[in-house]
Order: C-alpha cells, then sequence, then structure tokens
C-alpha cells in the first residue's frame, strides 16, 4: 500500500475506545463473563452471529478493564481487510511505536540467532512480535471471520512473544488457537420451544430486547414510552426479530414514519422493512440483508445449500432429520455432519442440547434468509414435500410403536417435533391432492394430540380432511375415532360454567363415534368397533351414566381381544378400572388394573402402564391402603414425567394429594394443590378424559379446607402454587410416611451460608446457572462454584436432589409455624 492509501485504510479500521458505551444496554451477565475471563485467559473470542452485539459488549468490556492495561486498549477493525499483510501493518499502525519504558535489555526472539535480528531479516510479523515484547496491553481484534487463520496466526506469535499481552477478539467463528477461550454471545431473547412458541417475556421494563428497542426509539422520538397500548406491538417486533440487538435498531428507525403497531404488522417482509442503518455505520451493519448477507459470503458453497435446506424446518431439526430431508442433489448424506458443525461454527445454526440428542436451529430472520434463497433457486416445493415425507414417516412410526419398549422414545421425540408436524400437515392441507395423506397423518397423531394437550388443534387438522374424505373408508373410519375421542377430552375440559359449550362437544362426539360404528360394521373392521364401545363408555361416563359405561367397556375389552389389540384392550382396561372404582367396587376395580400391568409388562410397555399403575393406587387407596397406594401413585408420576406427559403428571400427583388429606396431612394435602393449581392454568387442562375423578378432587379440597381452616388452607396453597417445577415434582415424591411427619422434630441446622441457602432456592424455582447469576448480579463461573458447594455440604449429585431438600425445608418450616 502507498503510504496515503496505508493512512486512509488504518484510520478506517482504527477507532478511538471511548471511556464509557454509551449505547450499551442489558448484558450484565455477559460483561461480567468477559472481565472474568480477560482476568484468567491471554485470549478471549466472542462468537455469534452477526449483529448480536460481540464488538459492542467487547467495547464495554474493554473500557471498564482499560485501567488494568498499563499499555493501554487498542481496538482494530478488521472488516475492510483483505490478507494478512494488510493485518498486521494496522495492527502495527494502531498499537504505535514501542513505548520509552521498554528497556533495551528485553530479550529478542528466541526462534532467531542474534545475527538475523536485523530490522532487514525480520518478517513484518516477527518484527511486529519484537515491538510489542513488553507490553502490558489489551488488543481487540474485531470481526475476524474473513480472516480467521491469519488472525489465528497473528494471535499464537504475539502471545508468545509478549507475555503481558491480552487479545480480545470477535468473529462469527472461533478462530481455533489453543489458548482461546470462547464466550458465545446469544441474541436478547432466548430461542422458541418446540411448537414453535416463545416463553412469556419478563416485564417490559426488565427485558433487555425491550429496552434496547425504546433506548434507539427514544433516539428518533424522544418522547417515545412502553405503553399498555403498544406494549404488545413492541414485545413482538422484538420476538419477530428474534432479540437481534442490530435488527432491533434498524427496526427502531422505523418509528420516523410507523407507529410500533404498523411496524410490528409490516414485519413478514423483514428483509425490505429494516434497512437505512446509520451512514457512518459499516456497509454490512446498514440492513438487515447486508448484515446475513456477510455470512452468507462467509459459507462455502455446500454450506449455503445446507443452509437455504434447512430453512424448511420449524423449531429445530436433529441430525437424522437434516440426513433425510437435506442430503442428495449436491449434498451426500456422510457430508451432512461436518456441514452441520461448519454451520455451528459459523454461527448460524445454533445447537441445543437435549438429554438424548443435539439439536439445531436457525434463528427466525436467518430461516426466512435461508427460504428466500431457496424460493430463488426454484427448490423450496421440493423441499417441503421432502420435510413433509419424514414427518408422516415420523408420525406413522409412532403410531406403529404406540404398545411396546419403543413408545416412550416415539412420543417424546413428537413433543420435540410439534412445529415441525404442523409445517409437514400445512404442507399437506395447502394442496387439494395431498388432503387424504394429511387425514391420515393427523389421525395417526392422535396421541400426540392427547399428551400434548393440543386437543383443539388436533380437532381442526381432522375436521378439515373430513370435511374432504367423505367416503365410506377405513381412514375416514379411524379419523372420526380420532375426532370423537378429542371432543370426548375437549368436554371434559370445558370451564366451569360451559354447560352449553361441553354439550356441543358431547354431541359433536357422538355423531362422529356413531358413524365410524357404523363404517366399522359395514368394512368388517373389528378394532373399529372396539373403540367405537371404549369411546362410547367414555361418553356414557360423562353423562353420569356408570352403569352403561361399563357395559360398552365390557363390549369394547371382547371386540379388543378377538382383534389381538393390546392398546385398544389396555385402554379399556383402564378405564372399566376406573369405571368400577366410581360404582364403588374398588375389588373388580384392582383386578382390571393388575390385568392391564400384567399386559404392559408382556410387551415391554411403559405409558399405558403407568396409567395402570395410577388406576391401580386409585382403587387400593379407595380400598384402604394408602401405603400401597402412594407407592403406586409415585411409580406412575416419575414415568409420565419423564416422557412430558402433563396431563399424566397432574393425575399422579392429584391423586397424592387426595391420599395425603385422607390420611390427615393437611399442609400436604394444600400444598400438592397448589402445585396442581399452577400446572392445571399451565397446561389449560384439567383430569381432562377421566369424568367424575373431579369428584375426589373437591372432597380433598373440602376436607383440606376443614383440616387446616381457612388462612392457614390458603397459606398453604399459595406456597405449592408458587414452587418451581423441579421443587414441585420433588416435593410430590417425598417419600415420607404420615407417621413420620407426625412426629418429625426441629430440623438440623442448615450447612448452607446465607448466600448458598438463597441460591439453592434459585436452583429449586428451576432456574439455570446463568439465570441464577444474572439476578444475584454475580458471574456464572461464580454461581457454579456456590452450586458446587451446595452439592458437596448436603452429599447430592443433582440439582433435581436440591430442589427436593429445598422443599422439604420449606415444608418444615411451615409446619414449625403452624405449631
Amino acid at each position: 500500500m502507498s503510504g496515503a492509501a496505508s493512512s486512509d485504510s488504518t484510520r478506517r479500521q482504527r477507532r478511538e475506545l471511548p471511556a464509557e458505551v454509551t449505547s450499551f444496554v442489558g448484558r450484565r451477565h455477559e460483561l461480567a463473563e468477559v472481565k472474568r475471563l480477560l482476568s484468567a485467559s491471554r485470549m478471549v473470542t466472542l462468537t455469534g452471529m452477526g449483529g448480536v452485539g460481540k464488538t459492542r459488549l467487547a467495547m464495554r468490556a474493554a473500557g471498564e478493564v482499560r485501567r488494568a492495561f498499563r499499555h493501554g486498549v487498542s481496538l482494530v477493525e478488521l472488516a475492510e481487510l483483505d490478507d494478512s499483510e494488510q493485518l498486521i501493518q494496522v495492527i502495527s499502525t494502531v498499537m504505535g511505536p514501542p513505548p520509552e519504558t521498554q528497556t533495551p535489555e528485553t530479550p529478542p526472539l528466541e526462534t532467531l540467532s542474534p545475527e538475523a535480528l536485523t530490522p532487514e531479516a525480520l518478517t513484518p510479523l516477527e518484527q511486529l512480535a519484537e515491538e510489542l515484547r513488553g507490553r502490558q496491553a489489551l488488543l481487540i481484534l474485531d470481526n475476524c471471520e474473513h480472516l480467521l487463520l491469519d488472525c489465528a496466526v497473528v494471535a499464537e506469535t504475539l502471545l508468545r512473544s509478549a507475555p503481558d499481552l491480552r487479545i480480545l477478539a470477535t468473529s462469527r467463528q472461533a478462530l481455533g488457537t489453543a489458548s482461546e477461550h470462547l464466550l458465545s454471545v446469544p441474541p436478547l431473547l432466548p430461542p422458541p420451544g418446540a411448537d414453535g412458541s416463545r416463553s412469556p417475556l419478563r416485564s417490559s421494563a426488565q427485558n433487555e430486547a425491550v429496552q434496547l428497542f425504546t433506548d434507539r426509539a427514544r433516539a428518533v422520538l424522544p418522547d417515545f414510552a412502553v405503553t399498555e397500548s403498544n406494549r404488545d406491538a413492541v414485545e413482538g417486533i422484538c420476538r419477530r426479530l428474534d432479540g437481534i440487538p442490530l435488527a432491533i435498531e434498524l427496526a427502531a428507525m422505523r418509528l420516523r414514519a410507523l407507529s410500533a403497531q404498523e411496524l410490528f404488522d409490516r414485519l413478514d417482509d423483514r428483509f425490505r422493512l429494516v434497512t437505512r442503518g446509520s451512514p457512518a455505520a459499516p456497509p454490512r451493519h446498514r440492513t438487515l440483508q447486508a448484515l446475513i448477507d456477510w455470512s452468507h459470503d462467509l459459507c462455502t458453497e455446500q454450506e449455503r445449500l445446507l443452509w437455504a435446506r434447512a430453512s424448511v424446518f420449524s423449531g429445530g431439526l436433529d441430525l437424522e432429520a437434516a440426513e433425510a430431508v437435506c442430503a442428495g442433489d449436491g449434498i451426500a448424506r456422510e457430508e451432512i455432519i461436518d456441514l452441520v458443525t461448519g454451520l455451528v461454527d459459523k454461527s448460524v445454526l445454533i445447537r441445543e442440547e437435549h438429554p438424548a440428542e443435539a439439536r439445531y436451529h436457525l434463528l427466525e430472520t436467518t430461516r426466512q434468509y435461508g427460504l428466500n434463497r431457496l424460493a430463488e433457486a426454484g427448490d423450496e416445493h421440493a423441499l417441503r414435500a421432502r420435510h413433509r415425507d419424514h414427518f408422516l414417516r415420523l408420525s406413522a412410526e409412532a403410531r406403529a410403536r404406540l404398545f411396546g419398549p419403543a413408545q416412550a422414545p416415539s412420543l417424546t421425540r413428537l413433543i420435540r417435533e410439534h412445529a415441525n408436524l404442523r409445517a409437514a400437515l400445512e404442507y399437506c392441507f395447502a394442496d387439494p391432492a395431498e388432503l387424504t395423506t394429511g387425514l391420515g397423518m393427523a389421525a395417526d397423531l392422535t396421541d400426540h394430540w392427547v399428551i400434548g394437550q393440543h386437543l383443539a388443534e388436533g380437532r381442526r387438522w381432522l375436521d378439515r380432511g373430513l370435511a374432504v374424505e367423505t367416503g365410506p373408508t377405513e381412514l375416514r373410519a379411524r379419523a372420526l375415532l380420532a375426532g370423537g375421542r378429542l371432543a370426548l377430552l375437549q368436554a371434559d375440559t370445558a370451564p366451569p360454567g360451559g354447560a352449553s359449550a361441553r354439550d356441543g362437544l358431547l354431541g359433536e362426539a357422538t355423531a362422529m363415534l356413531e358413524e365410524s360404528r357404523a363404517l366399522g360394521e359395514r368394512l368388517g373392521r373389528p378394532s373399529i368397533l372396539g373403540y367405537a364401545d371404549l369411546y362410547t363408555g367414555m361418553l356414557a361416563g360423562l353423562r353420569g351414566d356408570a352403569e352403561s359405561a361399563v357395559k360398552s367397556y365390557e363390549e369394547a375389552a371382547a371386540r379388543h381381544r378377538a382383534a389381538d389389540d393390546p392398546a385398544g384392550l389396555a385402554t379399556t382396561l383402564i378405564r372399566l378400572s376406573l369405571a368400577h372404582c366410581l360404582a364403588g367396587d374398588p375389588r373388580r376395580a384392582v383386578a382390571m388394573a393388575e390385568e392391564c400391568i400384567e399386559l404392559c409388562d408382556a410387551h415391554g410397555e411403559r405409558w399405558y402402564r403407568a396409567y395402570a399403575l395410577l388406576t391401580l393406587g386409585i382403587a387400593t387407596w379407595r380400598d384402604g391402603d394408602t401405603r400401597r397406594a402412594t407407592a403406586l401413585a409415585k411409580q406412575s408420576l416419575r414415568f409420565t414425567r419423564s416422557i412430558e406427559d402433563s396431563l399424566g403428571v397432574g393425575a399422579g400427583i392429584e391423586v397424592l394429594a387426595w391420599i395425603a388429606a385422607a390420611e390427615g396431612r393437611h399442609q400436604r394435602a394444600a400444598q400438592l394443590l397448589g402445585i396442581l393449581q399452577t400446572l392445571w392454568r399451565a397446561t389449560g387442562a384439567t383430569l381432562a378424559g377421566f369424568g367424575r375423578l373431579m369428584d375426589f378432587h373437591d372432597r380433598c379440597e373440602s376436607t383440606t379446607r376443614q383440616g387446616l381452616g381457612e388462612p392457614a388452607f390458603r397459606e398453604a396453597v399459595r406456597r405449592g402454587a408458587a414452587l418451581g417445577p423441579d421443587t414441585a415434582l420433588g416435593y410430590a415424591l417425598q417419600d415420607r410416611s404420615s407417621a413420620e411427619e407426625g412426629r418429625e422434630e426441629a430440623p438440623a441446622p442448615s450447612p448452607l451460608t446465607r448466600r448458598e441457602t438463597e441460591i439453592a432456592r434459585l436452583v429449586a424455582k428451576g432456574l439455570s446457572n446463568k439465570e441464577i447469576a444474572t439476578t444475584l448480579t454475580i458471574a456464572q463461573r461464580t454461581a457454579e462454584g456456590h452450586i458446587e458447594h451446595i452439592l458437596g455440604k448436603l452429599g447430592f449429585n443433582s440439582r433435581t436432589q436440591i430442589a427436593v431438600w429445598v422443599g422439604e425445608q420449606q415444608e418444615v418450616g411451615a409446619k414449625r409455624t403452624d405449631a
């Protein structure tokens, strides 16, 4: 470069580090973690997708630690550099000449002989290393992703030569040096759940994404504020933009001409709307399109292809799905794993940890970008068909595995894939030629609709398909049975006072079951007739006709035995057991439940077995054996918790509450009722499909209220309702007998410090280490250290054990207060 060109380039790459980054919003945890890493490591790299705020975080952290570096902090912006020679030259210029305080006795590079240490003999990198020897400084290398290898070589060389130098880098991809410590910078909002939904934001005043939007909005509208009238729109904007800080900032600038609601309504075309950034910003930061273009250009051709194909997934994907849907036509199946790794490294795909597997997702912004690329290439329809075929196959496999050892993992997987199942169904129902396929898929997913409490959604898909599939086919008969079952469950969850809606749902169920029975007789399908009898028994039970319910269940059991349908027989035996229990015949109820358990054991089946155990628990409780009933209910609860069956979890806790009330353990019964209050509200369910079992709930509540008195009852319910999910389940599963509870002595003094007790309570509420650190304004590593100490002091090895311990401490404390 010429001298003039070099000077101009350096001015572009070098920016003075401000004493304070005035536009910095939030990021308390990440800021604390950067400072901690810089104190313990010599090379720290902030990674994350473009626009997530890596540069701003680095500058803020550097501003707060600058006094620790005698020779200052230097920022080098690399986005406009093209090669290693420019990189070395700019670093040298930015860092300036060696300080006068540097001693002439500074030893030379160990790898060079004294004769070779003339300026002419040194390479530019070696000369830079010599200049920095003895410096106590922090060097920020900003935007390294397009010069990864060059930056890695330069960083390693400088760190070897200058023992007091620290390097803080920002990059969309790790540099890969041996001394590098990584910190991933996430968006300001958590990713959506498996069904595509997002957890509610904290209050707008606390949420960092909303704070940032408000801060930037006030730059164009000084009087802007989040109010009741615009709160939903502002939160919606932040969600639509995935909590990406740069995207939020660019969107806020549109408030010059649009209201918050108008801006939200137009964000479907985010790449057109989110433009016009500051002219002083780097070109890649002036529009959302340019921001994502930069990431796209850094990818290989195959990585770009996988990015586009992966965009057809909703709510994430696993490796198997990527191989099934994205391989072919330029990508070999065995290449998928390396391409996925490459996109994770480049912060395009975001990795999620799950107990059985790793999953990946695209932020909605990068997903929309990929979909645009896929459409431009004319491949969107073909990829959506592949996506549909994959999830059609998963749905059929789950139905085929409905009774046996493979059932639980299949159902659990469907819960994770709910958003993808919905997308596959949307593909089917958008094409008249695929409607029949969509109806079959919706019917195959009946148990998924039940477990996930997606009753209304399941009904919508089935109703759409039934409106088209009107012929006397087995598919229509199956879909009618599925729709009738879901209608019955909807009727049983109708809100109090909703008699009209309940009667309407029961009428719809009756019509569907009658038609399915007629089709079963016409087609000669005993299994269809068996399910029609089963659901007719449920219908009779909901109408209070116990005698007709038992008769229908007995007919269903006979048909399922004749058809050799173990799943249908197991369901019928569970219902028959409950019917006998409600009719006041616990002995016959026990016999039916035990037969069901034997059937399940013979097939290695666990989900139906869990419900049979719970039914047996109810029957044995009604027969007076509360100890066995408690053990059975807890055994059922442990399994339903493991597959995220919210209905099964709630039913298990219900039974434990009834038993506690019957034993006179009113404090425990009241807290369990509080836990149920929170759980049923969160799931929008009750004891769906179990009809008159709600009578037991009402009796339990009445007995407990009388036993404690109104004030104490309300307080105990409040404590239970306030427990986090892990603590609540731990409390429900505790194993103290009623006798032990009655004579419990004052607890031994807690071995935990006040801070450890505070952290243990946050663990019990279900907070992650990161959330605990944010709540207490401490570093995440500090929170992790406290939790290790807690585990050691209590002799535990899991967070769930801590949650159980906290629940027990709270219960004992409540008893002492009552006493």
